[in-house]
């Protein structure tokens, strides 16, 4: 019996044994298949998060892309009606015409001022020329306080170049040239590109033949100094850096040996993947004025003068035209903005033995005028992808414009500048976000005065003492003055103009640096 119930004593132990062992077991195969699920769990955890991680490497890989690269051509005294596209009656200008087909054109576009120093002034920094001193040509240059498009975009690993005309300041203190270089009551006036943010230069201090620009032309061409003769040097140079004056392919159009100088800065900013801004400001059609045999060509049935002054235009247009042919070859069309504009109306009045034949259609005034045909100019902006083909923007815009617009397009906060801006960002207005100016455009140059609120502008030729007031988008020919049918909205007007010229003459004392 003893024997018989050791034995179950010992099959019961044997039993529990076994089955603890088998708990344990199936404790332990939990245990792994709780560790094994926690660690897929992990491996989840970490692809998403991983998934996570790469779209904003994505998107920061994205942001630098939509840094575009920028482009800033500009005329010299061509007239709002001196395009094709604007239906001109001899004129052509196929490249002109296809880039406003492919972006955005503006009806209403202005430049800053009625010549061109202010307004070049007003591209570079968004501020009235006035502000820091650029009252006329060659009057004042671009001050050291003051930030330029060159410095803004350099500080977002841009490379820069300018190309062609410009006078905003001279570019010698040691050789007398141009209009003020090299003369010591200008010294002061010393303000070369490469000192203000472009890493390369290719520019002349003022004017140069439109044709064979180191060269003096003839007198019948225009605007030629009386001393200068025939064959010899013009006493102008393009200057490279400081110092270095170009010397060769300096021959025949002048537009043409800008752009070759252009087109290779490009290509090495492209090379080096590097976003670039470009500015280009041709000579033409300012005088002197004369153009190559094959671009007259088109308008041989015209009068000499006409055949130089289309011809010049033309061949302006057929570099625009290699620009943009350049820029889809190198695949970087559609990351660059290209804005055209010229930097005030057109010159003299285009009659017989002048060389001036730009148009207003009917706008009234011209170059040095505040009326419609002195600031209302040609305004395309062209960013493929961004900008709808075809888009007509009826909403003022003017050259002042351009710097909110670009520090808009790059994410650069310019409110942390401190200082006075009188442009705004034209983009929502050129996709149709926003139908109205949210501020009116001021002018101010030489005893006239204007501002222009949408449809509305006044204008004053005493220094701003009595105000016109126009319905400008009915009346774009200043034929109407409204000022004793529509005293509140003139009242209006004038008050903010003199709130602006108070706040211009505060910038002007150095209060803004």
């Amino acid at each position: 019996m003893s024997i018989l119930r050791n034995f179950k004593i010992i099959t019961c132990l044997t039993s529990y044994i076994f089955n603890g062992l088998a708990k344990i077991s199936e404790l332990v195969l939990n245990m792994i298949k709780n560790i094994a699920l926690i660690f897929n769990w992990f491996l989840v955890a970490v692809l998403l998060l991983g998934c996570q991680g790469t779209p904003k490497k994505a998107a920061s890989g994205t942001a630098q892309k939509e840094r575009p690269n920028i482009i800033l051509l500009m005329a010299d005294d061509q007239g709002w009606g001196d395009t094709g596209y604007n239906v001109h009656p001899h004129l052509k200008t196929p490249n002109l015409d296809a880039m406003a087909a492919n972006g955005a054109v503006f009806e209403r576009f202005y430049s800053a001022s009625a010549v061109c120093s202010p307004t070049r002034g007003s591209v570079m920094t968004g501020r009235h020329p006035l502000r820091y001193g650029i009252c006329h040509a060659n009057c004042g240059h671009i001050k050291p306080e003051e930030i330029t498009l060159g410095e803004m975009v350099k500080d977002l690993g841009y490379t820069t170049g300018h190309f062609g005309k410009w006078h905003l300041g001279t570019l010698t203190r040691d050789i007398v040239e141009a209009n003020r270089g090299g003369r010591e009551k200008y010294d002061g006036d010393y303000a070369p590109p490469w000192e203000h943010g472009f890493d390369v230069s290719f520019v002349t201090e003022s004017k140069v033949p439109t044709w064979d620009p180191m060269i003096t032309p003839p007198q019948s061409s225009g605007d030629v100094n009386g001393a200068l003769k025939e064959g010899e040097p013009f006493n102008t140079s393009y200057w490279t850096g400081p110092g270095q004056i170009a010397k060769e392919n300096l021959e025949g159009d002048d537009s043409r040996v800008i752009m070759d100088r252009a087109i290779p800065f490009i290509e090495n900013a492209v090379k080096n993947d590097k976003p670039f801004l470009s500015i280009i400001w041709f000579h033409t059609p300012h005088l002197p004025v004369l153009a190559g045999e094959d671009d007259r060509a088109p308008y041989a049935d015209l009068p000499e003068d006409q055949q130089h002054y289309y011809g010049v235009l033309t061949a302006l247009d057929k570099q625009v035209g290699r620009l943009r042919d350049k820029l889809k070859e190198l695949g970087v069309a559609e990351s660059t903005v290209l804005f055209y504009t010229s930097d005030n109306g057109p010159e003299g009045k285009p009659v017989t033995g002048r060389r001036t034949q730009g148009l207003t259609k009917g706008l009234k005034g011209r170059k040095r005028s505040l009326h419609e045909g002195g600031i209302r100019v040609p305004g395309i902006m062209e960013w493929p992808g961004k900008i709808k083909p075809g888009t007509k923007v009826v909403t003022p815009c003017f050259t002042s414009d351009y710097f909110p617009t670009i520090a808009n397009i790059l994410a650069v906060d310019i409110k942390k500048n401190k200082r006075l801006y009188d442009g705004v960002d034209m983009l929502p207005i050129v996709k149709g976000e926003v139908k109205r100016r949210t501020e009116p455009m001021a002018f101010d140059f030489q005893g006239q005065a204007a501002l222009i609120d949408n449809e509305y502008k006044i204008y004053s030729d005493d220094s701003g003492k009595r105000f016109a007031l126009y319905n400008i988008r009915n009346d774009m020919g200043e034929n109407n003055n409204l000022a004793n049918e529509q005293p509140t909205k003139l009242n209006e007007m004038v008050a903010y103009w003199n709130q602006w010229k108070d706040s211009q003459e505060m910038s002007a004392s150095g209060k803004d640096y």
